[in-house]
């Protein structure tokens, strides 16, 4: 079906309306995102006006009608970029200004003298390098890095900027070839291709939010709240990652940990006194055991850390330095002044190959063997509890 180019236009205009209710109708679902929702959103609603003056742009005087159109219509993309470069925390709108600023003296100055190809390819140039900046964004944030959508939102954007590079640079040429009768063909195509646009575009926006948000979800699922390490799930499951990506014949290490005497603490202390040392541990151990280290809340006063890579004696000089850095800690701190100490069992295997499960029975049979021997010191499995739990 053979559509005219005022419906074309009604049909983008109409795209976008829908956009807007539906980004709006999203945004109250992710108020973490209402920003950058926020700024999409209206920039539809700009990008709606500018196709709304285009459309009556012959109304306005000399080029006055395409020219406000057209920087209109660039606003939009920069505020688009700006949603993009906001899911990240960045901010930034003087080069934007300065290109809206520059853009509107082209058009005073050349816009008189070749209005019809100022609009029809000039124009497009501010629009290919914007959406370009925009696939660039997507590329390099951090928040959507790790999203199945990015890759789509990418596409969608580099699609659109080569696009509207080869109106501004090849269309000129065709024209030149098969004559001015071209040019409404090329509207045509340009108006076909703004409708596949408004469609994608917002969809692709949602889709890496709400992506965004279930990534949340899960990896809040797989945390403690209280402490912010990884629950149990999270543990065994990102463990056995890494124990998947540890090269071959690679030792590797588990420490067990049980805070001493725990519940005495609870009962003399108070309940807000034991999340204190329960956190206090989580953060000592976070801090020395590092980003190589994986590190889980197994429940209650009960830790682990895994060290892929790291031998027995690596190990014993990690769980050493969190045993001594958490007591040294706990005496000196204003909330807590308190005798607190940790028994720790370690196992070593000498290949990846073996379950991260039989792992951890190894070390909490060197764990009970070091509470058994007084508490407050570290004990090594042996060559037999690792293969008994094997």
């Amino acid at each position: 079906m053979d559509m005219d180019l005022p419906t074309l236009w009604y049909l983008t205009v109409g795209t976008l309306v829908v956009a807007t209710a539906m980004t709006l109708w999203e945004r109250k679902a992710h108020g973490q995102r209402s920003r950058p929702l926020g700024i999409w959103a209206a920039s539809y609603v700009v990008f709606a006006i500018g196709c709304l003056i285009a459309m009556r742009r012959e109304a306005f005087p000399g080029v006055t009608g395409p020219a406000l159109a057209n920087i209109i219509m660039v606003l939009g993309y920069l505020m688009v970029l700006h949603g993009v470069r906001c899911l990240d925390g960045r901010v930034g709108i003087v080069w934007s200004a300065a290109l809206l600023i520059a853009l509107t003296a082209a058009w005073a100055i050349g816009g008189e003298a070749f209005p019809v190809f100022f609009w029809t390819h000039v124009a497009s140039l501010p629009i290919a390098l914007i959406c370009g900046l925009t696939a660039l964004a997507l590329l390099r944030s951090r928040a959507v890095r790790e999203l199945r959508s990015r890759p789509v939102a990418v596409a969608v954007f580099v699609c659109h900027g080569v696009f509207y590079l080869l109106r501004a640079t090849v269309a000129p040429w065709l024209v030149a070839f098969y004559g001015e009768g071209l040019l409404l063909v090329l509207a045509k195509v340009t108006m076909y291709e703004a409708v596949l646009f408004t469609v994608a575009m917002p969809m692709a926006f949602m889709a890496l939010i709400r992506e965004e948000y279930q990534a949340q979800l899960l990896a809040d699922s797989r945390t403690d709240f209280l402490t912010g390490l990884r629950n149990r799930q999270g543990f065994f499951e990102y463990g056995a990652r890494a124990l998947k990506d540890l090269a071959a014949q690679r030792p590797v290490s588990l420490l067990a940990f049980d805070l001493d005497h725990f519940k005495a603490i609870n009962d003399r202390y108070g309940h807000d006194a034991g999340d204190a040392v329960l956190k206090l541990f989580a953060t000592v151990s976070r801090d020395i055991a590092g980003a190589d280290g994986v590190i889980g809340r197994l429940g209650g006063e009960e830790f682990a850390i895994l060290l892929p890579g790291q031998d027995s004696l690596a190990a014993s000089q990690i769980g050493e330095a969190v045993a001594r850095g958490f007591s040294e800690r706990a005496a000196r701190s204003d909330g807590l002044k308190m005798t607190a100490t940790v028994s720790i069992g370690l196992a070593e295997a000498q290949s990846h190959a073996i379950e991260l499960a039989a792992l951890l029975s190894a070390a909490d049979l060197a764990l009970y063997k070091a509470k058994a021997l007084g508490r407050n010191r570290i004990q090594v499995a042996t060559t037999g509890m690792v293969s008994e739990a094997a």
